[in-house]
């Protein structure tokens, strides 16, 4: 998750708010692969996955969410992404700047 970094530690000084979140996962080992892996961006734990699973309906990672300003959901994809993909960071910086 490099790309994911380098988007929050680039784009979070605009305003871009990154959560990572995992479920069904110890608290524990969670912390341990942050610290191993490098992960910059706040991860959240949902233990039991009811979250979500429930509310979200994300039931395989990574799921991702775009969510703008106004909290309308912009994107929902299923699977990786490099986030360093210019169409990508076009599409973040537009909605940081309000287009």
């Amino acid at each position: 998750m490099p790309s994911v970094n380098r988007l929050y530690t680039e784009l979070g000084k605009k305003g871009l708010t990154v959560l990572l979140v995992t479920f069904r996962e110890d608290a524990a080992v969670v912390r341990r692969t942050v610290k191993e892996r490098g992960y910059v961006a706040p991860v959240l734990v949902d233990a039991s996955g009811d979250v979500t699973g429930r509310v979200y309906g994300v039931f395989g990672p990574p799921t991702t969410y775009v969510v703008d300003r106004e909290g309308r959901l912009v994107v929902r994809l299923a699977g990786p992404l490099d986030w360093d993909r210019p169409d990508v960071r076009r599409l973040m910086n537009a909605l940081l700047d309000g287009h």
